[in-house]
């Protein structure tokens, strides 16, 4: 069974402080390593405006894309727990605009996951299903899913996330989520596994958290495909 208790340390790099756990194996599967910088003979001039460095026009590099670039265009402290930072570090316009919209997910949506909502779920090409509550792990590492039986899907191992919906709210709104199809590679297998996860009509009181938690997955499920592309 996995563990929650992972030990963590204060690392310094040269981006700032950074809270990373003791071992690499445990680092969330949403987290971004820290860019290369560019060296600073390879550019003379901000990446940005193209204005020239010198002694008063200083350049900088963004924490997250590890570009150069003058102060004006790389001015905003903005906070990046993606890479596990201690406190907001300087980013560039273009990068600043991606980390604050990821703040959503750190804000609220990661809480919504970790306090979990209730899912009738089926495996593979079983016909039947059993009501279970599933949740993030404290790490990020792994869903939990306990009803009857209980089940840890590794979230790293994750394939795809599929949200599955149905109707139109009137005037063309957005369809409703109501469910999720998940295929992931258990422990030891190449092969793919898949559960399918849908809200019921019995858990009428559930069903607003339930749909909150699905959209919280189809943003975790992204921000975990642009970790494996980096």
């Amino acid at each position: 069974m996995s563990t929650e208790c992972d030990v963590k340390k204060l690392v310094r790099s040269p981006s700032g402080l950074r809270m990373l756990p003791e071992n690499r194996a445990f680092t969330s599967p949403f987290c971004l390593e820290e860019p290369h910088w560019v060296p600073d003979k390879e550019c003379p001039r901000c990446m940005h405006c193209e204005a020239k460095f010198d002694f008063i026009n200083r350049k900088h590099h963004c924490r997250r894309c590890g570009k150069c670039f003058c102060d004006k265009c790389c001015s905003k402290k903005v906070p990046l727990p993606r890479m596990c930072f201690v406190d907001p570090v300087r980013q560039c316009g273009e990068c600043s605009v991606i980390s604050q919209k990821e703040m959503e997910f750190y804000d609220r949506q990661l809480k919504v996951l970790m306090d979990g909502a209730t899912f009738s779920v089926t495996q593979g090409s079983c016909e039947k299903s059993e009501t279970m509550v599933c949740r993030l792990s404290n790490n990020h590492r792994y869903l939990f899913l306990d009803g009857e039986s209980h089940y840890e899907v590794e979230v790293a191992q994750i394939s795809t996330v599929q949200i599955l919906t149905e109707g139109f709210t009137p005037g063309g709104g957005n369809s409703r989520a109501t469910g999720m199809l998940l295929q992931y590679k258990a422990p030891g297998s190449d092969n793919l596994k898949q559960m399918k996860f849908t809200t019921s009509d019995d858990f009428n009181s559930n069903k607003k958290m339930s749909a909150s938690w699905l959209a919280a997955m189809h943003k975790a499920a992204k921000l975990l495909y642009e970790s494996r592309e980096q």
